[in-house]
């Protein structure tokens, strides 16, 4: 199994944008996600187009892009054009979700869709054919340095058994509180994207937490 690791921008020191960006250029990192905050959807705001086009002028990986927003089918196709990769969308914020996903498809982008702490996984059983990742939020979305909620756990359970025989390649994403006291235990309960904002940035040194995050999964696919 491939483990990624998917820093969070928005956690990021905006004053030395290219200074951080091209930091995880260089670290065993293996996406940028990018939240998307509206201030409506979320009770925060974060950035749009302009940060966007610059992360993708100076970043060498893929761009996992979080709309944390409404009608998100608005803006589709312009965050595919900005450089997004993957287009995760919130199951709260989607009234005709099959169709959000086919246009985040028909953009050229991979489709995933984020679940908030009370959405149960099971609301996704007839679209989870059609997804390629399913990020699970391990905190309430709109703020980072939230505290990890437990239950998280139960959900990556749940979610591994709605895809059993059914879309084993889906990609299992947890944001949220995520750090080296609980990545281990996260990718045994079955996760395999981790997106980290604070753990990461705030370190002392960002590069040998994310080596450290890496270790601690291969270890984790030894045992």
């Amino acid at each position: 199994m491939k483990y990624i690791i998917a820093p969070s921008i928005l956690s990021a020191d905006f004053g030395n944008l290219q200074r951080d960006i091209e930091m995880i250029n260089h670290s065993e990192a293996d996406w940028f996600h990018v939240d998307v905050m509206d201030g409506v959807f979320v009770p925060n705001i974060s950035f749009g187009f302009p940060v966007m086009a610059a992360v993708k002028k100076h970043a060498t990986k893929p761009l996992d892009v979080h709309l944390m927003i409404v009608e998100p089918d608005k803006y589709i196709e312009d965050f595919a054009k900005a450089g997004a990769d993957r287009i995760t969308v919130h199951y709260e914020a989607c009234t005709h979700l099959h169709r959000t996903i086919q246009l985040i498809k028909a953009s050229g982008c991979k489709a995933g869709v984020a679940l908030n702490p009370h959405t149960p996984v099971t609301l996704l059983q007839d679209v989870i054919e059609d997804l390629d990742l399913v990020l699970i939020m391990s905190v309430n979305p709109g703020f980072g340095g939230q505290a990890f909620i437990h239950n998280t756990y139960k959900k990556i359970h749940d979610l591994k058994a709605l895809i059993r025989g059914v879309n084993e390649d889906l990609v299992v994403e947890v944001d949220g509180g995520v750090g080296l006291q609980n990545i281990a235990a996260l990718a045994s309960a079955g996760a395999n994207a981790f997106v980290a904002g604070n753990a990461i940035f705030a370190a002392e040194n960002p590069t040998k937490t994310i080596a450290e995050m890496k270790q601690q999964l291969v270890s984790n696919i030894s045992i």
